[in-house]
């Protein structure tokens, strides 16, 4: 499993975003890490990319996620890579973060929103913490515009659990207090990392089905099938978005 990531994303945390090292290294720019600057990682997962930056530019950080066993598989690795910068796992929901307000310089969460239910509040939660210099960036997938009903349900059911939105995410950011610095599609490359996720599996199928059960294995080969065609058709978008806390009226 490893091997694949490194082939379709560049890294081997056991991650699950469609975020590459390119992509990474281009927002660890954007966030503008360096030692001594505090990040906050939302749904952190095993480490994935929040460890490697902490790693390449020396900054603070903080993973907070729900699942305690991807956060220890995160700790250890914590060991492992021999962080310069201070680490925290916490287990925490991004909707309701147990840190006072103005605590971190950036905010990162990959691929993260289109799996929760409390996208706004997550926001919200995401301004309160953040410093007023403070940076955000994150990436999301979404069903494009303008669907037939047909392709909209599509989208929905090869999708993330959670793609729906009720408002877009522009929309979203401005109601939760941001101010758009940057917003960037990432659909061509999102297609790109599936199909070779895809090609990845195909090629290592009796190996993964050994691992995951036959039934498993098929179930999940037939949905990835579906999902790069899904995505080929650009029915789901996924793009970058940056934004700034916006100044508080008085």
């Amino acid at each position: 499993m490893l091997e694949i990531e490194r082939r379709v994303c560049g890294c081997d945390y056991g991650g699950t975003s469609w975020a590459t090292r390119h992509e990474v290294e281009e927002i660890a720019g954007l966030l503008e890490l360096a030692p001594g600057r505090r990040l906050l990682d939302i749904g952190a997962g095993t480490g994935w990319p929040a460890l490697y930056w902490a790693r390449t530019t020396g900054c603070d950080t903080v993973l907070a996620d729900i699942p305690l066993a991807a956060l220890r598989i995160a700790a250890k690795r914590v060991v492992a890579d021999a962080v310069s910068g201070a680490c925290w796992t916490v287990a925490a929901e991004g909707a309701s973060l147990p840190f006072v307000g103005d605590s971190f310089d950036s905010v990162s969460h990959s691929d993260v929103l289109c799996c929760l239910e409390a996208k706004f509040e997550t926001l919200c939660e995401c301004r309160r913490v953040i410093r007023a210099s403070g940076r955000m960036i994150f990436t999301v997938i979404f069903p494009a515009s303008s669907l037939s009903s047909a392709d909209f349900e599509l989208a929905v059911q090869f999708g993330p659990p959670f793609v729906v939105t009720a408002v877009d995410y522009p929309t979203m950011l401005q109601e939760s207090g941001w101010t758009i610095t940057q917003h960037r599609d990432l659909t061509a490359e999102y297609a790109t990392a599936v199909h070779r996720l895809l090609r990845e599996e195909e090629l290592h199928a009796e190996a993964l089905s050994k691992l995951y059960g036959n039934a498993d294995f098929s179930e999940t080969l037939a949905r990835r099938r579906m999902t790069a065609q899904v995505v080929q058709k650009q029915l789901l978008r996924r793009e970058l978005f940056g934004a700034t806390p916006a100044p508080v009226s008085t």
